[in-house]
């Protein structure tokens, strides 16, 4: 997340002041230094970035062109869901969408619908996240507190949208539909954005918006939140919290019903 050095410093001051939460924050920066120091050059390489930047461009291609020609069946949203998922985690959303999202799937699973589920979080809360920093960092030149707060606050705003809007689509009342997004998503929402925001500022406090490490870090975070948030989600749809996106491959069949027909 970007900020100048100075805004860094005048951010974690006050908080050094106070104690304990700067206290824990300094000691996950330190357990976490090693692999910083490793991490962060690679996501600063103009090469690695843009061989990275052509895989996501062909995992896109190759999404777009199935959902054209083998999955059309799949809801609107949900292409909407897996074209960011894959923006946002290249080859590997493309792996995820392949795995549990098409309507070709041999069978369904605790698994897949907990990956389905996450994918479903992850869309929102990564537009979020990039709608809050680019408004915090990039318009508003925030503090990096203020930054990781208004971040947050966009990345709940867009990922209960997400299940809040499809449900009164259905029919559900906006109150209804506020309170299940609220205890349905929250869980998933917030380990995922602990760890993606989290992540972020380990690997790119300093780092402005004009900088490599800024995009490269950003996109590498929402990624660990998406791995964190999975067995959430699974955890989740085990007990009932969640029932988690509906299996593409019922899709399919009643897509071909409906041909025969």
């Amino acid at each position: 997340m970007s900020v100048r050095h100075s805004a860094v410093n005048e951010s974690i001051t006050p908080l050094a002041a106070g104690g304990g939460l700067s206290g824990v924050a300094k000691q996950i920066e330190h357990t976490f230094a090693p692999a910083r120091e490793v991490i962060k050059p690679i996501l600063s390489d103009p090469v690695v970035v843009g061989a990275w930047a052509v895989l996501v461009l062909l995992s896109v291609g190759v999404l777009w062109w199935d959902l054209r020609k083998n999955n059309q069946a799949i809801a609107s949203l949900m292409q909407a869901v897996w074209t960011l998922v894959v923006l946002y985690s290249g080859p590997f959303g493309l792996a995820i969408y392949w795995y549990t999202g098409r309507t070709q799937i041999s069978h369904d699973s605790l698994w897949r619908r907990g990956f389905r589920s996450t994918a479903h979080c992850y869309s929102g809360c990564g537009a979020g996240e990039v709608v809050g920093i680019t408004l915090a960092q990039g318009i508003l030149a925030l503090t990096i507190g203020w930054v990781a707060a208004i971040t947050f606050g966009f990345a709940y705003l867009f990922g209960y949208a997400l299940t809040i809007g499809p449900l009164m689509q259905d029919g559900v009342s906006f109150k209804e539909a506020t309170w299940d997004a609220l205890l349905s998503e929250t869980p998933s929402i917030t380990i995922m954005e602990v760890f993606a925001i989290g992540t972020d500022l380990l690997l790119a406090a300093e780092a402005h918006m004009g900088e490599l490490l800024f995009w490269s870090a950003l996109a590498f975070s929402l990624s660990v939140g998406f791995v964190v948030a999975w067995p959430v989600n699974v955890a989740l749809v085990h007990f009932g919290v969640k029932e988690g996106m509906s299996n593409p491959a019922k899709m399919g069949s009643d897509s071909q019903a409906a041909a025969g027909d």
